[in-house]
């Protein structure tokens, strides 16, 4: 019986799912060919697509991949790249237009059945999938957003889709480490970089899909039967070694820059007309024995006792697989040609003058011990006066493409910082590594730099209608995409939009209200249900708020559409606060009348959604004749605001 029960349940599930998605497509591919003319911002990423076509450079403010793919799409399609793309209105007359508004369509219609499973997956919920779905299929302005040449309609399905990846990834109902997790690993990755290679405020999805996983790691450690692991196969993980560096220690010497790679040597010489043809210097990213070096005393080759390495000594380093000592002279690098080469040189680590550095600690005094790991070291050359640097250029074959090794002139390189790694001395106590590791928040500052290039210069267009971030979540003002005598106009439907921001505040309610009276003691804890759609709403809400707030701290010129991707996280969160509500019902009313008030509420938020999507759709399909604020205009009626100008 348990068995028949769930093979219905799966039934109207597929059963919903299948029609929201013939919905989608059918509202989505309608017209799609309509109207046969530039409109709006076609008349830049169609001509973008061209240029990719026809091997045009150019330059623009945002990255490349969503261009590529327009081009792409309509090199697919028989489009030849020929059309000018010159202003909104062009005739499209004979041009293969509509292979590329089929692709931007498709993309953007994939944003409803994602809402629908990533909702889903949340809340264990078909209700509130369904309402969250179908908030986002009728809405007119997202349709007109996604059925153009646009960049918009790949961005906003590549922010849902990383959403959906991020949701499964971290569902409790889909094992760690299985084919099926990897998978949408995989997406999730994948989405993610989609969206960062398409516009920049693919960042906001980046970072909340970050915090996301933080908060996953965070419930995990939770779970005492899992082990802590961290830098598994790095050399620092569970590493024991000595603390401080001594005089015939085997180091290894890490960069830190350019990607950390290990000083490095071979028997391979630098080949003729290449400075002098001694031992190759380079830096290599990999694990390998020839990153092992030995540190001696500038004027000795006795390594007995124990004396530790200071900031200010005098030393030489020598190769320990070839015996060669690390030495540089006055010849140009191989590829860098205002620095010196460095080279490896001697025979059994008997060399000359030019093998000896002056090793120092950055931010440290003249006699400061030299420590593994947490010590930035710099070595300038005794004699040429010059630090030594990679400049992070890649050899030639010769030197198995590995990077260059230098001495500049110049002591303040910021590549010229280098840290011991691999600290190897018998005759020094080992330590753990904890003792001398840096902090987590300055691993993580150093290992997640990011340097963020925006497009604040942007300005607006002479007569560009242009709006600012608090005119969007109230529908204040659309934006026209056509301009003829067949006009399209980008504008929210109001009863969505409106409602979305009503309870965006009634979940801010619900959720602080329930907060205080658990901590007050009147609940003891939440059932299921109502815990997975509140941290549901909690983690949608944050979503609205990092696609939305940092609008108002930009300097650049700001459009109405800027608010599309906040509006898909908005329009999730009132699907999920609806059926929140709804369950509640029976509360009130008791379970038989309660079950036929939930059935109304049901029907009337279902009628009132699709009725408002009848009455706007003009304003996406087309509309022609009078303006609305004419009375004998069809859309006269529907101008509730005096700023709508359709």
């Amino acid at each position: 019986m348990a068995q028949k029960g769930a093979n219905l349940q799966k039934s109207f599930w597929w059963l919903i799912f299948g029609i929201i998605c013939v919905l989608t497509v059918t509202t989505r591919f309608y017209k799609i060919a309509e109207p046969d003319h530039v409109c709006w911002d076609e008349t830049h990423f169609g001509k973008m697509g061209s240029w990719y076509i026809n091997r045009t450079f150019f330059f623009d403010v945002h990255p490349p991949l969503g261009k590529m793919l327009i081009g792409l799409s309509g090199y697919l399609t028989g489009y030849d790249g020929t059309f000018a793309f010159d202003k909104p209105g062009d005739k499209y007359e004979n041009t293969s237009y509509v292979g590329m508004r089929v692709f931007c369509t498709a993309l953007g219609a994939t944003l409803v059945p994602m809402s629908f499973l990533a909702v889903d997956e949340m809340t264990q919920s078909i209700t509130a999938a369904t309402f969250a779905s179908l908030l986002i299929l009728f809405d007119v302005g997202l349709l007109t957003l996604t059925q153009y040449i646009l960049l918009d309609p790949i961005l906003l399905c590549f922010i849902m889709g990383s959403v959906l990846g991020a949701v499964k990834v971290s569902s409790p109902r889909i094992t760690e480490f299985t084919a099926t997790w990897w998978v949408w690993l995989i997406f999730t990755g994948t989405m993610l970089a989609c969206c960062i290679s398409v516009k920049f405020v693919g960042l906001f999805v980046v970072l909340l899909v970050g915090l996301m996983t933080i908060a996953d790691l965070w419930n995990i450690l939770e779970n005492m039967s899992r082990p802590v692991s961290q830098l598994i196969g790095n050399s620092l993980h569970n590493a024991s070694m000595p603390r401080q560096v001594a005089y015939g220690a085997i180091i290894t010497l890490k960069n830190h820059r350019t990607g950390g790679g290990y000083l490095h040597s071979h028997y391979h010489l630098y080949p003729e007309n290449v400075g002098a043809r001694q031992q190759q210097i380079t830096t290599y990213t990999h694990k390998d024995d020839n990153n092992k070096w030995l540190i001696k005393k500038y004027n000795t080759e006795d390594t007995s006792g124990i004396t530790i390495v200071r900031s200010g000594d005098l030393i030489r380093l020598e190769h320990v697989p070839t015996r060669r000592n690390l030495h540089s002279h006055k010849e140009q690098a191989p590829i860098t040609k205002k620095h010196y080469q460095v080279t490896g040189y001697g025979e059994n680590g008997t060399g000359d003058a030019n093998d000896v550095w002056k090793i120092s600690v950055i931010g440290a005094k003249d006699g400061s011990e030299v420590t593994a790991v947490s010590s930035k070291l710099k070595f300038v050359h005794y004699l040429q006066s010059c630090v030594l640097t990679t400049s992070g250029k890649q050899l030639p074959k010769w030197a198995y493409e590995q990077q260059e090794v230098s001495c500049n002139p110049n002591l303040r390189d910021p590549h010229g910082v280098w840290n011991v790694e691999e600290n190897i001395f018998e005759k020094l106590p080992n330590v753990s590594f904890e003792v001398y590791a840096p902090s987590f928040f300055e691993r993580f500052l150093e290992s997640h730099a990011v340097m963020f290039q925006g497009n604040a210069g942007l300005k607006p267009k002479e007569g560009e209608i242009t709006s600012r971030p608090w005119q969007w979540p109230i529908n204040y003002r659309g934006q026209f995409f056509s301009g003829s005598s067949y006009r399209v106009y980008l504008l929210g439907n109001p009863v969505i939009w409106w409602a979305n921001l009503i309870f965006l505040l009634v979940f801010v309610f619900v959720f602080g209200a329930n907060a205080i009276r658990q901590q007050r003691g009147y609940i003891k804890s939440f059932s299921e249900s109502h815990n997975e759609k509140l941290v549901a709403c909690a983690w949608l809400f944050l979503g609205w708020l990092l696609h939305y707030v940092p609008f108002w701290a930009m300097g650049r010129v700001l459009y109405f559409h800027h608010y599309f991707p906040a509006l898909l996280f908005s329009s999730m969160v009132t699907g999920i606060i609806i059926d929140y509500l709804l369950e509640e019902i029976p509360n009130f009313f008791g379970e038989k009348t309660g079950n036929v008030v939930y059935h109304t509420l049901v029907a009337l938020v279902l009628s009132t959604v699709v009725y408002s999507f009848y009455l706007f759709s003009p304003l996406t399909y087309g509309m022609s004749g009078s303006n609305a604020n004419e009375p004998n205009s069809t859309m006269y009626g529907l101008k509730w605001l005096d700023t709508w100008e359709f």
